[in-house]
């Protein structure tokens, strides 16, 4: 576990310093100058990055890592998704993976000693079409058999656990049943970054904002450094943890990858009273929903059309989402659209992520999360560091490798699970 931070301030100074904007308090984590090297330098100071660089200190030891980000920590797709956690899906390998985060997620306040406002909510996955039906109570009983707890609601079972569910079976998307996983939820995104990167840094890594790549240096066919805007950094190891801005990455390396960069829209309500205490998924429109502790009923769609390194909104996925779910949902019909973004994912042709070794020594990726790397984010960084680590993916990340796709071993869950979330 991390190391427990001794408290700095008794209740009488917190109570002197409560109107200071917090003068004199010590940051949570340091704002290091680069160093010449490191033994690794990761890319990317999302959840997945730093959550990587605190299990490559804690579990192997390695703790003369940098961990740098062209902007802020957490301001890319860490800060930018809907939290959703679960890890009902029907490939053996994904339920593994998504399955060891899920847990992690479990205990991550304590392990860290910061409240990541974990939320075992419960998420249900709707049934609206037959062909969807027989889907996920195909992807019951893996689960079952994955020995990952899950449950095939009836239409009455649905309206229980959801009152504000509109089960009318002459509705144009009918409630037909679903999969409730009561274990699955969701937490802070923020908290998850901040969590990490203070544990991380009390284990002496250097977390490096406003420290952008703009170049890889290789030798003999290994990497040998990065170049960024606040100088040149050598390493012995490489790993690449950057979403949707991958592909510019691996370019610099000088190999390509088997991924579409595409914005994934969301939205958030104006905040109403609490009326929704689980995560809802609903398919067929492809629209998905919580009630964030503020009272923001937190929203969901589909990716854009298109590929485009956009953050930006799109007003033709509040419309085709919001409509559908207004049907499902009776009561959201008058609720006004607080504000929208859209965040950049990358995606691979059978919506598996990619953990692996690559062409270059030395350079690794974590990549193609595609719409649900939140909910990965604890059990991504603990594959990738052991990855890392070893220079060989674990058994958890063994089935990701970027050679299945040169081996024609995919792993659906596009078509398979119905959906990719």
């Amino acid at each position: 576990m991390a190391a427990k931070r001794k408290p700095r301030y008794s209740i009488f100074s917190l109570a002197r310093n409560s109107m200071s904007h917090h003068q004199g308090w010590e940051k949570a984590w340091r704002s290091p100058d680069p160093k010449p090297e490191y033994d690794v330098v990761i890319v990317g100071a999302g959840g997945h990055g730093l959550a990587t660089a605190y299990y490559l200190a804690k579990n192997h030891g390695i703790t003369n890592i940098a961990v740098v980000e062209k902007g802020w920590l957490g301001g890319g797709n860490t800060g930018r998704n809907t939290t959703i956690i679960r890890s009902n899906y029907l490939q053996d390998s994904s339920a593994a993976l998504f399955e060891l985060s899920r847990s992690l997620f479990e205990t991550l306040s304590q392990e860290l000693n910061y409240n990541i406002m974990f939320s075992p909510r419960g998420v249900l996955m709707l049934a609206q079409t037959e062909h969807e039906k027989r889907a996920w109570q195909r992807t019951h009983h893996a689960t079952r058999l994955n020995d990952i707890y899950t449950e095939w609601a009836d239409t009455k079972r649905v309206k229980e656990i959801c009152p504000i569910i509109n089960t009318d079976p002459g509705a144009r998307f009918p409630v037909l049943g679903g999969l409730w996983q009561p274990r699955g939820g969701t937490a802070r995104h923020d908290a998850v970054a901040w969590g990490y990167a203070r544990a991380a840094d009390d284990l002496g890594v250097d977390v490096i904002q406003n420290c952008e790549v703009l170049g890889i240096d290789r030798e003999g066919g290994k990497v040998t450094g990065v170049q960024t805007t606040r100088g040149a950094i050598k390493c012995g190891k490489l790993g690449i943890v950057v979403a949707g801005n991958t592909t510019r990455l691996t370019d610099m390396a000088g190999f390509r990858m088997p991924l579409e960069s595409v914005p994934l829209q969301a939205l958030v309500s104006e905040p109403i009273k609490p009326c929704l205490d689980i995560v809802v998924m609903a398919n067929t429109v492809h629209g998905y929903m919580s009630q964030s502790d503020k009272g923001e009923l937190v929203i969901g769609g589909g990716t854009d059309g298109y590929n485009a390194y956009t953050q930006r909104g799109s007003f033709q996925h509040v419309e085709e989402t919001v409509t559908a779910l207004v049907e499902t949902f009776p009561i959201i019909s008058r609720l006004r659209m607080l504000r929208q973004w859209g965040g950049i994912v990358d995606i691979t042709g059978d919506r598996s992520p990619i953990i692996s070794k690559t062409p270059v020594d030395g350079v690794f990726v974590n990549c193609g999360w595609g719409t649900g790397g939140f909910k990965a984010t604890c059990g991504s960084g603990h594959c990738f560091a052991a990855t890392i680590a070893k220079g060989e993916p674990d058994a958890v990340a063994a089935p990701f490798s970027l050679d299945r796709f040169s081996e024609g071993r995919m792993i659906d869950e596009s078509v398979a699970a119905a959906v990719a979330h």
